[in-house]
């Protein structure tokens, strides 16, 4: 488990960027694949949210997540929901000490939240569609109204694909600078004709400052990279795999 230096410190909260060590799955899911959308057998996915779980001296059944969609969409949790009832949305917020909340990636980012002072956290799956979309800025407005303030909320950037493993074709390209021509600086030339490769977390740490919090800190690790550590969507594509694990994110207001 990795943990954000700023995040750690705050007495208030547990947190947890999740590697895929410790678990018992196998196959191209091996480890601790945390992820019900994989083909994995559910009794290891349970087996392996227990064992994330026990880490942060916590039940599998504090863990709330939800149906990841690449949205803009946030829901505030107010008590642990059944899977069959994950809400489907890229964000949650929570007030309720003990309720986890959970993002899954596997190249993607997850961003956790943390306002201590208001007593109020959140979680967020930015891909870079969520993140062009606003699901960043729509994770802290409703934070905000749970009572807190950006000007005190700190963000952990998680693991996720970095620059030189994310080669994007020209659509890709154009749906950034079509939105912005200023997104032209998260992308540089690939090797190959009319492609290129895109700064994820870059353009979502740009995008957190932005928004005028008080702490920003990035856990600098390639999903793509560090396959000892990450699954990786794409690494799984590239080598024709038919699926993949989901890592695990987690934050959780201790309740102390």
């Amino acid at each position: 488990m990795i943990t954000a230096s700023e995040l750690a410190k705050d007495k208030s909260v547990k947190h947890g960027f999740f590697t895929r060590r410790d678990g018992v799955s196998s196959g191209i899911f091996a480890g601790l694949n945390c992820g019900y959308g994989s083909g994995d057998d559910p009794s290891n996915i349970d087996r392996n949210r227990a064992v994330a779980m026990a880490k942060l001296g916590l039940g599998r059944e504090d863990l709330n997540t939800i149906y990841q969609i690449h949205s803009a969409d946030v829901v505030v949790a107010s008590k642990p929901w059944a899977l069959a009832d994950r809400p489907r949305a890229d964000g949650l917020v929570t007030v309720q000490p003990g309720l986890a909340l959970g993002i899954l990636t596997a190249d993607c980012t997850p961003v956790l939240f943390c306002d201590s002072q208001a007593g109020v956290i959140g979680a967020a799956h930015a891909g870079w569609k969520g993140a062009l979309g606003g699901v960043l800025s729509e994770t802290v407005q409703k934070m905000e109204e749970l009572g807190g303030d950006r000007s005190r909320i700190t963000a952990a950037v998680g693991p996720c694909i970095h620059q030189p493993s994310y080669e994007v074709g020209p659509e890709f390209y154009g749906s950034f600078v079509d939105h912005e021509m200023a997104n032209q600086r998260y992308f540089i030339p690939s090797a190959k004709a009319g492609h290129y490769l895109f700064d994820l977390p870059r353009f979502v740490v740009d995008k957190l400052t932005a928004l005028g919090l008080a702490a920003i800190e990035h856990v600098a690790l390639d999903t793509y990279q560090n396959e000892e550590l990450f699954y990786s969507y794409r690494r799984a594509t590239h080598r024709r795999e038919a699926d993949y694990g989901r890592g695990l994110s987690v934050i959780v207001l201790s309740g102390d």
